[in-house]
């Protein structure tokens, strides 16, 4: 897979997604990020207003917390059955 910069405002978070959030955790990676950068990339998937999250919400909250405007992510594609 091939890593892709997006703007994280066309990133949308599925509610049910949200209500996992962990502000202590998010909090934890901030400082992390700080020190060490985005280590590890988000996972996405192409939607008609832009991408949905499927995968790194804290990261995601950590970079939005830290004023970031871009995330690393990884677009994953839909599986046809």
């Amino acid at each position: 897979m091939e890593k892709h910069r997006l703007i994280i405002e066309t990133i949308r978070v599925p509610a049910k997604r949200r209500k996992t959030l962990d502000a202590d955790k998010v909090e934890v990676l901030a400082e992390d990020i700080i020190e060490n950068g985005q280590k590890v990339a988000i996972s996405v998937r192409p939607d008609t207003k832009g991408f949905i999250l499927i995968e790194g919400l804290h990261r995601l909250e950590a970079l939005r917390a830290l004023g970031e405007l871009e995330v690393d992510a990884y677009l994953v594609r839909a599986r046809i059955h």
